[in-house]
Order: structure tokens, then sequence, then C-alpha cells
């Protein structure tokens, strides 16, 4: 359980800060935000909550139903004569400034950062979220950069499924690529290049084409883990911790030093910046 319970966040227009117009100008153009209020963040349908609250059987068929019907068999998904590693060479729009924000940061399983960081930034977000993208591609690098990097926080990312069967496959092959150590690389990279919501843009193609644009990546390996039984059941944990700490929606964001309970951070949209910054510098006072 945390301190607070987490709320609405209400967009706002980006900054314009020279480094996250680069950041934008690499990544797709967002999708549209039409079917449930594009004033408000991503909120959870009732029978999303449902799942959440404790269905978790149901989850890991649907992981797996989603895995299957994308591609099926052996290495399910994977085009003929595909690439074994990954490359930059060979990746989609943002490749390289994904490479460059992560470079020489420690990285473990769904943990970004040092293992001995003072503070730790825990992130909700569904890979075809629109305003997780917005987070991820204008917030997050500049959270990197400032604290990140500096060894000062660390961030564990919890790559929820509740949008619809795009998350799930998205979900799947993001906690796969954690078995490398290579999740954030992944899903950051996938933001940058992120397809309209429930459309099917999340195929096994474009899994692969996320993939092996990132450097070092077992192309194989990710496509044969998405169905195993470590990845089902790292979906089941993440659907848990959601449930507990009372998630309905993407992204929510909790801040909480070494031994301390953590605190939802209120940001009033995806790009609200200034509130995270002021939740983890109170974090590293306390």
């Amino acid at each position: 359980m945390t301190d607070d319970t987490p709320g609405p966040i209400l967009r706002r227009m980006p900054s314009g800060k020279v480094s996250k117009q680069r950041r934008r100008a690499a990544a797709a153009p967002p999708p549209p935000v039409v079917s449930k209020g594009a004033s408000r963040r991503r909120q959870a349908s009732p029978r999303a909550l449902a799942i959440a609250a404790g269905v978790v059987a149901a989850l890991a068929v649907v992981i797996v139903v989603a895995v299957v019907l994308s591609g099926g068999g052996k290495s399910s998904g994977l085009p003929n004569g595909y690439q074994p590693v990954g490359t930059l060479s060979a990746g989609l729009p943002g490749a390289a400034d994904v490479a460059a924000e992560l470079k020489g940061i420690a990285q473990t399983g769904t943990t970004l950062g040092s293992p001995f960081a003072r503070v730790t930034l825990t992130e909700y977000v569904d890979l075809q979220c629109p305003i997780c993208r917005e987070f991820e591609t204008q917030v997050f690098p500049d959270i990197v950069e400032r604290y990140v990097r500096t060894g000062k926080v660390k961030v564990v990312v919890e790559p929820w499924a509740f949008i619809g069967p795009d998350s799930f496959r998205g979900q799947a092959a993001m906690l796969a690529a954690a078995r490398q150590d290579k999740a954030f690389d992944f899903a950051l990279l996938l933001y940058d290049n992120q397809g309209t919501e429930n459309t099917g843009w999340l195929s096994d193609r474009m899994i692969y084409e996320i993939a092996v644009g990132v450097p070092g990546m077992k192309i194989k390996q990710l496509f044969d883990e998405r169905s195993s039984a470590s990845v089902r059941a790292a979906a089941k944990q993440v659907d848990a911790d959601a449930s507990a700490n009372h998630v309905t929606g993407t992204p929510t964001l909790f801040v909480g030093a070494a031994g301390a309970k953590p605190t939802y951070v209120p940001m009033a949209s995806g790009l609200d910046e200034p509130t995270l910054v002021r939740y983890l510098n109170r974090a590293l006072a306390g």
C-alpha cells in the first residue's frame, strides 16, 4: 500500500526544450486518443480493473493466446532470414537516441540504475498508452540524466497490460527483454515508434523491428521467452502489484527512499516534470 490514492493526470502542452524537440522529431507522430476522454489520463475500464484485481489466470491465458495468434510455432513470429542479434544499424527512428540515453547505466531485469541508489522511482506503464509515450519521450530522458546517471535514483518499471491485445503482446515482449537486461532499451524505442492503440500495430513484425534495433538483443531468445513460465509469472506479479497499489491508469508513478513507504506522485499530466522532480528531491532530502 502507498501513502496516496492515484488520481487522474491531465494533459498540458510540452516544454519545448531543444533536447526534447529532437526526441519528438525522432519519434513517430503520437496516436490520437478518442474513446476514453482526451483530457484525462488513460484509465482502466471496469473489465480491466476486474482483471487487475485478481483474475490472474485469465491474464496468463490471454498472453499465451496473443502470442500464439500473432505468430505461432517455434520462435513464433520471426520473419524468414531474421537478423539474430540487434544492432543500431538495423534500428527504427530513435534507436541511436535511446542507446545514448541509456549508455553506461546499469540495467538488471526491470530495474535501471545503481542498486545502491537512495531513492526508487516505480513506474506503471502500458506500452501502447499514448500518455506513457509523452512521459517516456519527453520527461524520462531528463530524469535519467539528472538522477539515474548520477546514482541518486533507480527506476523500476512495471509493464502493465490493460488497454487491449497489443498491450499484452507488448508486456510479454518487454518482460522477455528484461531477461536480457534490455527492458528499457526495448520499451523506449517502442515508445518512439508507437502506433494507434488497439489497431493490431504491435504485431510480431513490429516487435521484431524494435528488438533488432537494440544492440546485443538476442532475437530468437526474446521471441522464445515471451510465452515462458518466467515471463508469465512476472506478468502476474505486475498485476498483483498494480492491484495492491490501487493503480487504475497509466502512467502511474511512485517515489520512495530506501526503507520508506513509496508515495504516489500526483502529476498533472504525462509532461508534468516539475511535480516529479519535487517528489524526487523531497525523497532524496529525507
